[in-house]
């Protein structure tokens, strides 16, 4: 059998450099050596350390080809020893060539040596690029003899399942799909069987024999998650054939099968970087530079199904003719958006579900045909994979970055979809309590986001809960990233969920109902943890802008997103961002109270146009509140009667008596839109205008036509909900701005 030669070039003779160094350089040789040579000195070692080893993994590639008889492993300076240490070395150093896989494979199936030489070679078949099918089918082929040990074979096996994304066709493994069923039969054997049938099960290969041997084997092995794994894709492709009803859905399907190979990929793969682009290309299955991690950066990019580059090309002129042919269109040849739209209903998915996170065009198709077959093999490789790599719950993984990447092209993935993944909300739920609320901080919070939309009971003891303990114990900064991240959750349902104001089937009256109950639930939670983190923070400004970024959502939820729902922030909120010191805060208050008053009233109108919503309605407490706090803040910014007229519980009304006990003078008007801590500097530049000689900063003359310009000089400032929260809720102020309106359209 003939072997394709390295790609590298043949061994040139060193010719000798024309001696033309000068008396310096031989000056220099009392320890300085040239750094051009230095240079050609390690390339040619690093040449000749290639060479050597590229020749004894070609004489024990021979050696083994030749082999007729059973040779025992006797000695440690064996010739069997030698070839053996060659190839493993090699392999764990840069891979194996793709035709070394037959030879190899073709010795370990046939049983010529003991386990513990083909236990050796098995875990030295690292691939350096691709490995061929018909290696692969010809190693099946010995499985039909029985040659080889149960243990060579359950190893074969796992090592199929973790190489499988780098065979370059799997046509004839798609034909083998019946003999590999039949070796469901043996239990040992039974779990790798299943992941392997997993990955190659297309619709045509759901027989109802095949259904019926499934259901006989779990009837006698049991509940196996296995084998609910594929009768869960069998029901998916056939519905009308898999009648029984299985379990939801498992965190885990199948045992973990990479053994010590992926170990070994990972380092190869880092360390075939730095060989040549082309060499590169052709083990990525891409020219673009990969991360190093295998496991799911590897699967990131489609691997091209074949590294002869004729046949590529013959593949991507059939595909201008899509339907001139019933044959699948691979995932590898597709493009552009026109030859998804043109092969949409003939689109292969690939084996290895992670290719298509970073891919928009399968991210589309994903969007457009709602294939649950897609979405559990999604479900299956991606709770397999947050559960392995988990940085806070595996012992010493140092990959936290690695981790990283991969969290963030996930919530890439979901924010292209819109939606969120149920495996990931499943390891959300499991590691939460396990999180110390640093590692990938930003990441998880990010898919935090985007947690699907689920009954009240399973947030709160899976979200809630962990989430306020770390909220309490935690910093500054992430108490309000987790405000900005339940916000964005906020957003989320409402987007995916918002429900047409003119529909009333009592389906969606159930949908919207849930709806209601668990938004009305997060908007509480926040309540609550803000209101004690603004005292544990001695209401700090920061927390309390994303605070009020959050009830920014909160109060449009009715007009904006069609959902009955109004809360108001509780009074530890309310009153801290009314006396806040800060301008920011306070405006964004008062453009809150303007957003509130808007949909209140738009919900009141429906009311008494006996327009149904869906059969719901506000409670009045939310308009007793409503009003409570709106007599507070014209008390304060307006009238200067808060401390008097304030009639809410936790409100600023005090007697006069208490009052005179401060010692303050103009108490009254400590908290309008001239003596407001927030506002007085705004006051005093409003002042330096007006009076630019007056140097004594005498407030009292803001008042008259003055205030009317000192309000025009606020807005102008950039207060617009200051602007909107006055002229809204203030009658004089209101009935100006409707008079003048009028004269304008006029």
């Amino acid at each position: 059998m003939q072997r394709r030669r390295s790609s590298r070039t043949p061994k040139q003779p060193l010719h000798a450099h024309q001696k033309s160094q000068t008396d310096l350089s031989a000056w220099r040789k009392g320890g300085r050596i040239d750094s051009e040579k230095s240079l050609q000195s390690h390339q040619s070692a690093n040449d000749q350390q290639y060479d050597s080893q590229e020749e004894s993994l070609e004489q024990a590639l021979s050696y083994f080809e030749k082999v007729q008889d059973c040779v025992a492993l006797k000695k440690k300076k064996s010739v069997l020893q030698k070839h053996l240490d060659a190839v493993e070395s090699t392999a764990l150093k840069q891979g194996l060539p793709p035709e070394g896989f037959e030879i190899l494979l073709n010795i370990v199936l046939s049983g010529k040596f003991a386990d513990t030489v083909n236990t050796c070679l098995l875990k030295s078949l690292i691939p350096a690029s691709v490995i061929p099918e018909n290696s692969v089918v010809t190693a099946v082929s010995w499985l039909c003899v029985s040659k080889c040990s149960g243990n060579v074979q359950l190893l074969f096996l796992k090592w199929l399942i973790t190489v499988f994304d780098f065979i370059d066709h799997k046509e004839q493994l798609h034909a083998l799909y019946g003999f590999f069923f039949s070796f469901l039969q043996d239990e040992k054997l039974c779990p790798y069987v299943c992941h392997l049938l997993y990955l190659l099960t297309r619709k045509e290969h759901v027989k109802p024999f095949r259904i019926r041997i499934l259901l006989d084997l779990q009837a006698r092995m049991g509940m196996q998650s296995h084998l609910q794994a594929l009768l869960s894709l069998y029901k998916l492709f056939c519905p009308e054939q898999v009648t029984i009803t299985l379990p939801g859905k498992m965190k885990t399907y199948f045992k973990n099968s990479e053994g010590p190979w992926k170990a070994a990929i990972t380092a190869v793969r880092q360390r075939n970087k730095g060989s040549s682009p082309l060499t590169q290309a052709v083990f990525l299955g891409t020219a673009q530079p990969q991360s190093r991690k295998r496991k799911w950066n590897a699967q990131l990019v489609i691997p091209a199904s074949s590294a002869n580059t004729n046949h590529l090309e013959e593949n991507r002129e059939k595909c201008f003719y899509p339907y001139s042919t019933n044959k699948s269109f691979p995932v590898e040849q597709l493009h552009t958006f026109p030859q998804l739209l043109q092969n949409i209903h003939h689109l292969e998915f690939p084996s290895q579900m992670g290719s298509v996170l970073t891919n928009p065009l399968l991210l589309h198709y994903m969007n457009c045909v709602k294939d649950e077959t897609i979405y559990l093999r999604l479900y299956y490789w991606m709770g397999q994979m947050l559960q392995e790599e988990c940085t806070w719950c595996v012992v010493d993984n140092p990959c936290e970055e690695e981790f990283k990447s991969f969290l963030e092209t996930i919530y890439k993935a979901e924010c292209f979809l819109q939606e969120g993944f149920s495996a990931c909300e499943e390891f959300l739920y499991k590691t939460l309590p396990l999180w110390d609320g640093f590692c990938c901080r930003s990441e998880v919070l990010r898919l935090v986001s985007w947690i699907p939309l689920s009954s009240f009971s399973d947030i709160k003891s899976h979200l809630f809960d962990p989430l306020a303990q770390l909220f309490f114990t935690s910093s500054l900064y992430f108490k309000c990233s987790v405000l900005e991240s339940l916000k964005e959750l906020l957003q989320n349902w409402l987007n995916g969920n918002a429900i047409q104001v003119d529909s009333e089937s009592s389906s969606l009256n159930t949908t919207l109902s849930g709806l209601v109950n668990v938004v009305a639930e997060l908007v509480h939670f926040v309540g609550w943890i803000s209101t004690v983190a603004l005292r544990l923070e001695n209401n700090s400004t920061l927390l309390l802008y994303f605070i009020l970024d959050f009830y920014g959502t909160v109060c449009d939820i009715y007009l904006k997103y069609n959902v009955p729902l109004l809360i108001m922030p509780p009074a530890g909120i309310f009153y801290p961002a009314l006396l806040s010191m800060d301008s920011v805060n306070l405006n964004q208050l008062c453009y809150i109270m303007y957003r509130y008053r808007t949909n209140l009233v738009a919900a009141k109108e429906n009311e008494l146009c006996k327009k149904k919503i869906l059969q719901f309605k506000f409670s009045n407490k939310t308009y007793q509140e409503y009003n409570q706090y709106i007599i507070a803040m014209v008390g304060c910014l307006w009238t200067s009667s808060a401390f008097q007229k304030d009639i809410h519980p936790q409100g600023l009304c005090m007697n006069d008596e208490l009052l005179s006990k401060t010692a303050v003078k103009e108490l009254k008007n400590s908290f309008n839109v001239v003596y407001h801590p927030a506002m007085m500097g705004f006051s005093v530049q409003f002042l330096q205008q007006i009076c630019p000689d007056d140097t004594t900063f005498n407030f009292k003359v803001i008042k008259g036509k003055k205030w009317d310009w000192y309000l025009e000089y606020l807005y102008a400032q950039g207060l617009k909900g200051l602007k909107v929260f006055i002229e809204s809720s203030i009658s004089r102020v209101s009935r100006a701005f409707r008079s003048k309106a009028g004269d304008a359209e006029a």
